[in-house]
């Protein structure tokens, strides 16, 4: 089956940054990624190599950075004071995670400190980084209604099995 919009996609990938070897992220041996197309589960640049593809089919796609996680924006490094990390023990480079104005998570690294300030970065982790995905199409269906309306694979039912999306 041809991959299309509303399709779930299931993957296996191995991401590395372009011209390095180091693993990035890998679910290999591990449960394929699920997602539904057109939904903006995935990366643009990443998403719109894959609808090339079929069931089975393996291959390597080259993102660039403004379709992965876009450029590095200078505006997005603060300094903040010291003591909003009171009892953090802060580390170069380490990521930490907080809650944005409209309540989403947000992820920041911290890029260097003193004892008077701190500063974050809020780039994503990847912005500004050409990506190299080894994908494999471990399967592709037609997403159901339930789904499509949802956003979420096995749709809103067996999302809120549990309780965790807040549904009654």
């Amino acid at each position: 089956m041809a991959i299309a919009e509303n399709s779930v996609v299931s993957i296996e990938y191995e991401l590395v940054e372009l011209g390095q070897s180091d693993i990035i992220d890998s679910n290999k041996g591990q449960a394929p990624l699920d997602f539904i197309t057109g939904k903006g589960h995935v990366i643009p640049g990443l998403e719109s190599e894959l609808l090339k593809l079929e069931k089975g089919e393996s291959a390597d796609i080259k993102v660039d950075s403004a379709d992965a996680y876009g450029e590095m924006n200078p505006e997005a490094v603060d300094s903040v004071p010291r003591e909003q990390f009171a009892g953090l023990e802060l580390e170069n480079g380490m990521q930490l995670y907080g809650q944005g104005e409209n309540g989403e998570t947000i992820t920041v690294t911290v890029k260097e400190f003193n004892d008077e300030s701190v500063t974050i970065d809020y780039n994503h982790p990847l912005a500004g980084k050409n990506l190299m995905f080894s994908v494999t199409i471990v399967d592709v269906r037609a997403a159901t209604e339930d789904e499509i309306s949802s956003g979420q694979v096995g749709g809103a039912a067996e999302h809120c099995q549990d309780g965790g999306c807040g549904c009654s």
